[in-house]
């Protein structure tokens, strides 16, 4: 077996073991696109070697995605095929494992109109909307990994030839997942140790708001009474402990949606359905966005905000130190699961249940007079670095550092 073949496979055992923890007799539902089938069929084995009843594996394919949403009619840009939604709706409804293996173009879909960007991509999640619910209770145990391809690498290294800059890819993300650690799980269990044990301290904080501050940013957030910070692994409703996103860096938690005062800046681009967000700045006021100031594309910015009533609100604020293992690489991804985790980030949209006390419980009206947000979108953009400070404000007004030029001042 060479190296990259035995790189491979603890790629996947970490997948199935950490991310899924799939159970014996559990079914597993993959979902993936066919850029690179050969790590599909390891992670398929290892599920089964786990003890899966049974692994299905649901192929999508990017090139007809694009065809779909060049040449198809505005109308016809609603339909969903049948089977697609019942197939997730019914994994999640199940309580199997869901994997989300995601091989990324973050220029997919540039050059089209953004409205038939939107009216794909909200036909999609409309259909997946009882899957998408379930998912934000973490009713079933669910993980999102990444698979490079031609133009993802090409992306991020684009001085290397085709061949290598995949090679490279793979290289990074092997890296910061910590698969070339002489023991993958039981480095990611101390990581995830050490990332509940933060969670632990800043829920037992209780502030009353965040305020987030540097030369571009001015922000101030408010925190729902019962807010829970969250990262690194999550509980299923069975009580099975599983990491939702490989890599994970953050911790975080929901913003009060009528609650975001101030304006921002972003850090690190936005890749909104294959269109590239450079830089761009949202104000806010009493929670919603007010006004959007992008470098480009700005249309697609402010059509991804009208998506719902929710889009133009905050569902999640979460912190990540600027020495962490992505950030160092001094390297853009292009892609939000990569960035998301380099760099402290706010998401516009939907709030998880599970960030708020008895939210899992609560209606839709209810959930958000406590405080969440409910949208068909949840789009992360990055806001830290090395020169943000936040500051958790207590529920007497005072003040105290949480976190300083980029890094954690909070001791836990």
């Amino acid at each position: 077996m060479s190296d990259f073949d035995a790189r491979l496979d603890r790629y996947a055992e970490l997948a199935v073991r950490v991310g899924l923890n799939v159970q014996p007799q559990q079914r597993v539902f993959i979902r993936a696109t066919r850029g690179e089938p050969e790590f599909v069929y390891r992670v398929t084995r290892a599920a089964y070697r786990a003890g899966a009843s049974l692994v299905h594996v649901l192929w999508e394919e990017d090139a007809i995605e694009l065809l779909r949403v060049q040449h198809a009619s505005r109308e016809n840009l609603d339909l969903v095929v049948d089977w697609f939604a019942h197939a997730f709706n019914g994994a999640a409804e199940r309580g199997d494992a869901i994997l989300l293996l995601h091989s990324p173009d973050p220029e997919l879909f540039a050059g089209i109109a953004p409205e038939q960007v939107a009216a794909h991509r909200r036909a999609r999640l409309g259909a997946l909307r009882p899957m998408l619910d379930a998912q934000g209770r973490n009713d079933f145990q669910w993980s999102v990994c990444h698979v490079p391809n031609a133009a993802w690498a090409r992306r991020v290294f684009p001085d290397s030839a085709p061949a290598s800059s995949v090679t490279e890819l793979w290289d990074a993300i092997f890296s910061i997942c910590r698969v070339d650690e002489s023991d993958p799980i039981a480095a990611w269990q101390t990581h995830i140790a050490q990332l509940a044990k933060r969670c632990q301290a800043l829920t037992a904080k209780q502030y009353r708001a965040l305020h987030f501050s540097s030369a571009q940013t001015d922000l101030t957030l408010g925190l729902p009474r019962g807010h829970i910070w969250a990262g690194g692994a999550s509980t299923s409703r069975k009580g099975i402990v599983f990491a939702a996103n490989m890599p994970t860096e953050e911790v975080f938690t929901l913003p009060h949606r009528e609650q975001a005062e101030g304006y921002v800046t972003t850090t690190r681009p936005l890749s909104v359905s294959g269109v590239l967000i450079q830089n761009f700045t949202l104000t806010f006021e009493n929670g919603r966005i007010t006004r959007v100031r992008a470098s480009n594309a700005q249309n697609v910015l402010e059509t991804l905000i009208a998506t719902d009533k929710g889009a133009a609100h905050l569902g999640e604020v979460a912190l990540v130190p600027a020495s962490n293992p992505i950030a160092r690489r001094n390297q853009i991804f292009y892609d939000a699961l990569y960035d998301e985790n380099a760099a402290s980030h706010i998401a516009l949209g939907a709030a998880y249940r599970f960030t708020l006390e008895d939210g899992a419980a609560m209606t839709a009206p209810d959930f958000c007079a406590a405080g969440g947000n409910e949208s068909t979108i949840h789009e992360d953009a990055m806001i830290g670095s090395s020169e943000m400070n936040v500051d958790g404000v207590r529920a007497d007004g005072t003040r105290e550092a949480v976190m300083r030029e980029g890094e954690w001042a909070l001791e836990v």
